[in-house]
């Protein structure tokens, strides 16, 4: 076989390898995306659990760069820590060689079976789970076969008299070797993909053990580097993981780069073949890092954050705080960020309706203006939460992921539309008292103030239904609606009683029958948010879709 052929065999082989990674990723995430956003946020508590929850979502996704991503994104909104961050980072490098080992053995065999089987479920699977396991079970395939294949191109190779010639001026200086892995692992953007290519070599004969040592530190360094250069050029924040997790491994490979020979020989009393010297090294390299740098992360967690201090937020609260772009390609952290949003949102709506209940007791008309231009800061969020949400990767969402979607962007509108009835009807009515010099008896304000507070809790409990998927919340909140309508029904009834008897309401009677009515279109689009997730449990009556 001639060089050229050889090069295209290599390119095209790796391309499948790095396809199949890709594929066991994306199925994984589309599977389990809200489950793997859980077991992260249970775990990032203590540094244990954390080093525990990284290794156990980067062995399941097979690529410590995408778990890099999605906590380096929580921990740059203030969602978690940055010592818990930096152990979900240690176990997440011990978590990529569990796969490594695994695939280190003679397990060739078993690669048609798992083709055939993703194939079938992903062709024929009843629901959208199975056919995403049918994904994984296909790139998990797919990486055994370009490692058979890789294998038989690299074989030949061994006899090449130029390859010899190379190696043997490269091979003394494991500096070149350490170099020339860390661009491999950073051009593959896979540590795992890196380290079979190594060990690849190594069992053809191609480098010596020595060698495959080096370079396994190489690719350990160049694994580093991705969510490094991902997370550049946007928020310092957000360099902080990368970095932290990059001068872990550095100093590991400054340490462990003189140590090899003594390494190699206890290595080689436990299985001298070269493909597994290289995964057991990596194994070890990356299980003494954990182990010697947890107890010490506080003190470099201090020293990032010196470095990288939090950015100055701006002043204008209309501006996202949360919205990351950086990980619209990670649909569950995407939404997650999308959901912290719209909690500011209604933090913001909830500051209207407190205010619009203080201007019908007393105020004047420049609070009624500053509540009006509020709901211009709601507006704005919206149309970005909106924007944000259309630009997640879709093709990566899963069932539920889409149904959060959706529950998310609905409960956004929701929000809007209550700030506009604030804006615009409410302030209304309350810049009409003021300037008509109306004064509404205590038990009309008693009635409003009751109102009020009924739907700022209604308002938490929405918030509780979205985050939570309480489905005890969202039965609560639609039972509060009914007796919301039967309070405005009082209301309504009673006035008109009183106009019947011959007795005067005035202009005020008027107006509170246009503050009931419009706080009552409030309490539809907040109770709204219960809707959805009581029709998917099958808990919610026909009667109570009524507004």
């Amino acid at each position: 076989m001639s060089a050229t052929a050889v090069l295209i065999h290599l390119f095209g082989e790796i391309a499948l390898l790095l396809w199949g990674i890709n594929m066991v990723n994306s199925g994984v995430q589309r599977a389990f995306g809200s489950d793997l956003r859980w077991i992260l946020g249970v775990g990032l508590r203590t540094r244990m659990r954390a080093f525990l929850a990284g290794l156990g979502v980067t062995t399941v996704l097979q690529s410590s760069t995408a778990t890099a991503l999605m906590v380096s994104s929580f921990t740059a909104g203030g969602a978690v820590d940055l010592v818990p961050a930096l152990a979900v980072m240690l176990g997440a490098n011990v978590g990529t060689t569990l796969i490594v080992q695994v695939l280190s053995f003679d397990i060739t065999l078993i690669f048609p079976m798992l083709i055939f089987v993703g194939y079938v479920a992903y062709r024929r699977g009843s629901s959208s789970r199975l056919r995403d396991l049918g994904r994984v079970a296909i790139g998990l395939g797919l990486m055994l076969l370009s490692l058979h294949l890789l294998s038989e191109t690299i074989r030949p190779i061994e006899s090449s008299v130029v390859l010899k010639s190379v190696l043997a001026v490269i091979a003394p200086d494991p500096l070149i070797l350490v170099l020339l892995a860390t661009l491999l692992a950073w051009a593959a953007h896979s540590s795992v993909a890196a380290l079979l290519f190594i060990m690849s070599l190594a069992s053809a004969g191609v480098i010596d053990a020595h060698s495959a040592m080096a370079m396994v530190l190489g690719a350990n360094l160049g694994t580093a580097l991705n969510p490094l250069l991902e997370a550049s050029g946007g928020d310092p924040v957000k360099l902080r993981v990368p970095i932290g997790n990059l001068a872990i491994r550095l100093v590991g490979v400054i340490v462990a780069l003189p140590l090899i020979n003594p390494i190699l020989g206890y290595l080689t009393m436990f299985d001298p073949t070269p493909s597994r010297l290289a995964a057991n090294f990596h194994t070890l390299f990356n299980v003494v890092l954990a182990a010697a740098f947890i107890l010490p992360l506080p003190w470099i967690a201090r020293l990032l954050l010196r470095t990288f201090p939090d950015k100055v937020r701006s002043s204008d609260p209309g501006v996202p705080q949360y919205l990351d772009n950086d990980a619209l390609d990670t649909p569950s952290v995407a939404l997650s960020n999308a959901a912290r949003e719209v909690l500011r949102m209604g933090d913001i709506v909830e500051t209207m309706l407190r205010g619009s209940q203080d201007l019908f007791h007393d105020g004047d008309m420049k609070e009624v203006e500053a509540i009006s231009r509020t709901d211009d800061v709601v507006d704005r969020l919206y149309s970005a939460v909106r924007r944000y949400l259309s630009s997640i990767n879709h093709e990566a969402l899963n069932d539920e992921e889409a149904k959060r979607l959706s529950d998310i962007l609905a409960f956004a509108i929701n929000l809007e539309h209550a700030g506009d009835i604030i804006d615009k009807n409410l302030m209304e009515l309350a810049a009409k008292r003021i300037k008509n010099h109306l004064r509404l008896p205590k038990d009309s304000l008693a009635d409003i103030d009751q109102m009020h507070a009924k739907l700022l809790e209604h308002l938490h409990l929405a918030a509780s239904v979205l985050m939570f998927q309480d489905i005890g919340s969202a039965r609560r909140l639609v039972e509060e609606k009914e007796r919301f309508r039967e309070f405005e029904r009082t209301i309504t009834q009673r006035h008109f009683e009183q106009l019947r008897s011959g007795k005067s309401v005035g202009d005020t009677g008027a107006l509170q029958l246009d503050i009931v009515r419009d706080l009552k279109r409030i309490e539809a689009h907040i109770a709204s948010t219960a809707h959805s997730l009581l029709e998917q449990s099958g808990d919610l009556k026909p009667s109570r879709l009524t507004s």
